[in-house]
């Protein structure tokens, strides 16, 4: 297990391939070149931002931590809003109605595509620079230099870092999943006294899925593999660690993590997906160029 607290990760300029201006804190990563690679920020854009419609070959989970992000005709998200946004579905444009905080998870989907680490992501767009220009979320190359046009950014980069076209996978939902979970009912854990949860969806065959988990003070949980969270509230202990607000841990295949609340608490479960088998599917990567 690894824990991290998010008010001693320094915010650091992001996006690069987006328009206007975004901060984030990055929090958990997976292991870069493999189909299951993910990526765990917390993000904050200020009212300028800007994507257009796009979509990924990855899946992404978001949780609005405050503010509002809109997604145009697929809805905004308000603060306590989980969004699942599926591989291959477009969706946006995407602003942000003033500054936003969001809780976001990147991951390798059912398809078998894998997720480009933060730096293949950053050594791939410093070198298509030298080709274009990025502008609200599109790469634009150079007149003289052959190849598109215009590119949606990080399509762009991922074609670059990979040597390949990219193909998006055939989407199994058609649009981005919005979940109010002050909608949803607390249900009793049986056997496990003081521990309540929201179950907030399970998605695709390889079942990637979310939660919300509260224990009172002095309940133990017990966390499960493949599993992102992030503390939304209280503070106890989860392994040999202590959490507070806005720690977030993961817990790897085949482990688990004993949570114990020393304070009421409540935090968001995240739920990668079972990607046994799929390893030859992704396509062979090629180093970025430096």
């Amino acid at each position: 297990m690894k824990i991290v607290h998010a008010d001693e990760v320094e915010w650091k300029r992001g996006l690069q391939h987006r328009g206007g201006t975004s901060h984030y804190r990055h929090l958990l990563n997976g292991t870069p070149g493999t189909i299951g690679n993910f990526q765990f920020n917390i993000g904050q854009q200020d009212g300028d931002f800007a994507s257009p419609r796009h979509r990924h070959n990855f899946d992404q989970f978001r949780f609005q931590i405050d503010g509002e992000m809109n997604f145009d005709r697929n809805g905004k998200m308000t603060a306590g809003t989980l969004g699942y946004f599926p591989e291959g579905a477009a969706y946006g444009p995407q602003s942000s109605d003033g500054r936003s905080t969001t809780a976001v998870l990147q991951f390798g989907g059912a398809s078998g595509s894998g997720y480009l680490s933060r730096e293949e992501v950053y050594a791939g767009t410093e070198e298509l620079k030298k080709f274009g220009t990025f502008e609200g979320g599109i790469f634009r190359r150079n007149d003289d230099v052959e190849g598109r046009r215009n590119t949606d950014g990080y399509q762009a980069i991922w074609e670059h870092v990979h040597g390949a076209r990219m193909e998006y996978p055939k989407p199994r939902y058609r649009d981005p999943i919005m979940v109010d979970p002050a909608n949803y009912e607390w249900l009793p854990v049986a056997g496990v006294p003081g521990v309540t949860r929201k179950p907030l969806g399970a998605f695709t065959e390889r079942q990637c899925a979310a939660e919300l988990i509260t224990l009172k003070r002095g309940a133990s949980y017990r966390v499960g593999e493949r599993s992102v969270c992030l503390v939304l509230s209280g503070a106890g202990i989860v392994g040999a660690a202590p959490y507070r607000q806005l720690s977030a841990f993961h817990v790897d295949e085949d482990e688990q993590a004993e949570i114990v609340a020393r304070d009421d608490t409540e935090f968001l479960r995240l739920v990668l997906p079972d990607l046994t088998g799929l390893e030859a599917r992704r396509p062979v990567q090629v180093e970025a160029a430096e």
